[in-house]
């Protein structure tokens, strides 16, 4: 939070959402919806990833060159949320993909996995059939590891009570109960 606190203290925040360089406001950094209604990211502050982006995005409109005007974002997010519909996600991903412009096609849970990046990277593993986030971070000497698939709905229960105070007795009566 230091760097938000810190753009604060130097006029650079003010406290309405969308209204700030990286909370949706600025149109060079957030998410917008494509053709088939799937989605990208696009994040290209510096004047080179921009310049680029507009490139890449076929925008030639003058009125973009105010990159950093507040009192534009809001018609030029309008006009680049246009174009970005044009298109599939996936065909802005063979146009921006691989490329400066910070982008990033936003995946679904089934996709993120297959992502040639991802998978590239065992970001995800499977255990016991459940496809799950790899242990972050990695260390080299301490590599993490997923120790077993989670425990069964209720597996804890009685120990759970135990913890909190119910004797072996109480947690039988509410076993017996069908409370759980």
């Amino acid at each position: 939070m230091a760097m938000f606190y810190g753009m604060k203290a130097a006029g650079g925040w003010v406290e309405k959402r969308r209204s700030n360089l990286l909370d949706g406001g600025a149109h060079f950094y957030d998410t917008y919806q494509c053709s088939d209604g799937k989605w990208i990211s696009l994040g290209s502050i510096e004047p080179q990833f921009y310049a680029l982006m507009l490139e890449k995005t076929g925008i030639n409109d003058p009125e973009f060159a105010a990159q950093m005007d507040r009192s534009k974002w809001s018609s030029l997010r309008a006009k680049l949320a246009t174009v970005i519909a044009s298109k599939t996600r996936d065909e802005w991903t063979e146009i921006m993909g691989g490329t400066d412009v910070c982008f990033a096609p936003i995946l679904d849970l089934e996709e993120a996995p297959k992502h040639p990046h991802n998978a590239a990277r065992q970001t995800f593993v499977e255990v016991g059939g459940v496809t799950q986030p790899a242990p972050a971070p990695r260390f080299l000497r301490t590599p993490g590891a997923i120790q077993g698939p989670p425990p069964k709905i209720g597996a804890h229960n009685a120990e759970a009570l135990g913890d909190w105070g119910f004797s072996a007795d109480e947690v039988a009566a509410l076993e017996g109960a069908g409370v759980f």
